[in-house]
């Protein structure tokens, strides 16, 4: 839990690849690599494993996770300016979808994830995305 707190005071960024494509496909990667990279996996998988069993753990985990997918928002912020989604797209949610299916792999049927699985979750994503699955309807101002 203690190691989780600094790690939200990284660097990290969201990719930015000049497309919502590449920056979703350059997400997955980024997330598969930290898991299956040996030199970086033992980390977070101790953090993941550490949250099944405590819940402070657990609440840490998520509060990092929170801090990581707000980060990002840019990735949404800038595909919109671009006019490749709409504008009530939800970011986190569309980041859930990309992650999703990796983290599915690597802690629910433990299998192998790598590049084909990193790109069909970030193209899954991007067809819901496109198709306006996690946008969400505009707020009107008049009363219903």
């Amino acid at each position: 839990m203690d190691a989780l707190d600094p790690a939200g005071e990284d660097s990290w960024a969201a990719p930015d690849t000049g497309s919502l494509e590449g920056d979703l496909r350059a997400l997955a990667h980024t997330t598969a690599d930290a898991f299956t990279d040996p030199a970086a996996a033992a980390a977070p998988t101790a953090f993941t494993a550490a949250a099944f069993q405590s819940q402070r753990a657990a609440e840490a985990l998520s509060a990092f996770y929170s801090e990581r997918f707000a980060r990002c928002d840019v990735i949404v912020a800038r595909a919109v300016a671009r006019n490749e989604l709409d504008r009530h797209t939800e970011a986190e949610t569309l980041v859930r979808a990309v992650a999703s299916p990796l983290f599915s792999g690597l802690f629910i049927t433990c299998e192998p994830i790598d590049e084909t699985l990193a790109d069909r979750a970030a193209d899954a994503a991007l067809v819901a995305a496109r198709a306006s699955v996690f946008s969400t309807p505009p707020i009107s101002a008049e009363p219903a």
